[in-house]
């Protein structure tokens, strides 16, 4: 048997630069490179391996774990889960700074492949600088958190363990239904070990993700149920886009009159033009959708893995004999909400079901122009918080108007929390597939500018926008200094509302006055946080990086920084100061959060009185 004798690093890299996926019979790279923060838990292991036998993988120096994480996540979201990058960090720090990343990319089912570094296996240094020492459980180091939040993950203690675990990493990453983040830790001594590895563990391997037909019986099962049915409403999730399914979703509904509803990982599926298209659904939705959902006796589900936000916390599907079909890669997503399963890929899927149901004659029993002037009256709704305008300041929903008029319909819009999700998902109108990058899985501040950089790494020839609070700005902003080190333009609009709005909202609306969520000065008086809003120039925060940066106080200023902004040759901040408060809400939606049952504050209790009206309507399964 042919070897070739390797460090254990070097064999990873090796072997990743050589696996490629197969789509539709297109062969694609898988592996893009590795994004890294150095530290002493891999410098010298894979460090050195990158420096001289990287072979064809890019290296991205990341300035923070987390951010380069969701970075590498935004790029795989944005090739529909078809290439990667890995990400490497040290022991310790640098490895739990990368935590939160592989939750957000595990609940969002999105591929990255973490290799943080971890204690000497051999033990004779013990313990080592950054080294946990759990006297209970001494096999216990910073890389077991990575555990839950991990689709697969393993440690590599003997260089020859390095073969299994790269094909079960492999197994899991090209895994449409399993996929995640996917963790192999790598015990800093082991890194740097030798190893004759089998010539053959390095051949190209061809990753054929097959799209997995519906069962004969399970598309039986749904004609049937859509037949007894007359007021079907699609819920058009993420596995649209990863299905490729666009064409199919569509010719479905267009054939049988089903309209259309988008989740925040669906939106864009659809272009908001469509006469079908009812846009958002759930706690974010619009009033079209959410009216239509109340009423509807059947819900498909369309590669959706209905969160509470998506079901207005099980309150939006009132019809007293409403059922589900749930159409699924995963047969995890596929089972909930007691749905009748088809268990496939959603292009096959569609189609299997559109030829069927053609055969049947079937029809649904909405009456388009009543679809027309539910479509109609919330393309009003858009137009007028689109122009509000207020002598104290900008609107935020004004603000949204403008970029959203200014901006490409191939530009690609990165988002992920606090207020403005919900104005984006109502609000936004999306022409081309792939242009709304919003991670709401985990809703996790700090994706916005890390995002936008893994956009513009997958997609350099599309400008992009990272649509971001102030909040989630302080957050993590990192990679904007990433992206102009690599010469990758994004454009990052700050929307500047003192602090965080989203939640000071939440608390407002369930009988609290708002409690330390803005960003204001310490009260003399009250001791609490309650002075002046605190001034900060973004602007010149993001120009001491080197990023281009304007500010804007007015609709004027706005659309001039946009026209500026877009001809700047390098990433661009404009920092856009914004009234709190002025974002949408409603439309018929609920979400549920834990109100206090007792209080001092009457407010509350009314508010827990209200939540247990709202619950009671709402599936209990």
């Amino acid at each position: 048997m042919s070897v070739i004798r390797l460090t254990m690093a070097q064999a990873l890299l090796r072997f990743l630069d050589n696996q490629y996926v197969s789509v539709d019979g297109q062969e694609i790279k898988f592996v893009r490179g590795v994004m890294g923060i150095f530290g002493h838990g891999n410098v010298t292991g894979l460090g050195e391996a990158l420096e001289n036998a990287g072979g064809g993988l890019e290296f991205i120096q990341g300035k923070n774990e987390q951010g380069m994480v969701h970075a590498a996540a935004s790029f795989a979201k944005q090739h529909n889960r078809t290439q990667i990058y890995a990400c490497t960090s040290s022991i310790g720090p640098g490895a739990l700074n990368m935590v939160t990343a592989a939750a957000t990319a595990t609940v969002n089912r999105i591929p990255v492949l973490l290799l943080p570094g971890d204690n000497f296996a051999c033990r004779q240094p013990d313990p080592v600088l950054q080294q946990l020492e759990v006297t209970s459980d001494y096999t216990i180091s910073a890389t077991d958190p990575f555990r839950p939040v991990s689709a697969y993950w393993d440690r590599i203690e003997r260089p020859e363990q390095l073969m299994s675990a790269a094909l079960n990493a492999m197994r899991v990453l090209t895994d449409p239904a399993e996929t995640g983040a996917v963790t192999l830790a790598l015990p800093q001594d082991v890194q740097a070990e030798a190893y004759d590895y089998p010539a053959s563990f390095f051949e190209k391997r061809m990753h054929i993700i097959d799209r997995r037909p519906p069962s004969v019986d399970a598309v039986a099962r749904a004609v049937t149920l859509i037949k007894s049915k007359h007021r079907p409403l699609i819920v058009a999730g993420g596995g649209v886009h990863y299905s490729g399914a666009y064409k199919e979703l569509l010719a479905f509904a267009e054939a049988f009159g089903i309209p259309i509803t988008e989740t925040q990982a669906g939106k864009s599926a659809v272009s908001w033009t469509h006469p079908l298209n009812l846009g958002a659904i759930g706690v974010t939705g619009t009033l079209p959708a959410n009216v239509t959902a109340k009423e509807a006796d059947l819900i498909i589900g369309v590669g959706t893995r209905y969160s509470d936000f998506t079901t207005s916390s099980k309150s939006a599907f009132q019809h007293e004999q409403v059922e589900f079909i749930n159409i699924n890669v995963s047969s995890f997503d596929a089972f909930k909400m007691n749905a009748v399963r088809v268990v496939a890929d959603a292009k096959e899927a569609l189609s299997a079901l559109h030829g069927l149901l053609l055969k049947e004659g079937y029809r649904t029993a909405y009456d388009s122009e009543a679809l027309s002037g539910l479509k109609k009256s919330w393309d009003e709704e858009t137009d007028r918080l689109y122009n509000l305008t207020s002598e104290d300041g900008l609107v935020q929903t004004a603000v949204v108007g403008e970029i959203n008029r200014f901006l490409g319909a191939r530009d690609v819009i990165v988002c992920a929390a606090g207020s403005l999700p919900g104005d984006l998902h109502r609000l936004w109108r999306c022409v081309e597939p792939k242009t709304y990058n919003m991670e709401y899985g985990f809703s996790c501040m700090g994706y916005e500018v890390s995002g936008a950089f893994g956009a513009a790494l997958a997609e350099p020839d599309r400008d992009v926008y990272a649509i971001v609070g102030d909040g989630s700005y302080l957050m993590l902003h990192s990679e904007l200094l990433t992206s102009l080190q690599e010469n990758r333009k994004i454009t990052v609009l700050l929307l500047d509302n003192h602090g965080f709005q989203c939640i000071h909202n939440l608390q407002k609306g369930h009988g609290s006055q708002g409690f330390g969520n803005e960003f204001r000065y310490r009260s003399e008086q009250t001791g609490r946080l309650t002075a002046d809003y605190m001034p900060i120039d973004f602007a010149a925060h993001a120009r001491s990086l080197g990023a281009k940066a304007y500010t804007v106080t007015t609709p004027d200023g706005l659309r001039e920084a946009l026209a500026k902004a877009k001809e700047e040759q390098i990433s661009t901040l404009i920092d856009i100061k914004v009234l709190p408060g002025t974002g949408t809400s409603g439309y018929e939606s609920w979400w549920r959060v834990g109100v206090p049952e007792v209080s001092s504050s009457a407010k509350v209790v009314e508010a827990h009185e209200q939540m247990k009206v709202q619950t009671a309507k709402a599936d209990q399964l």
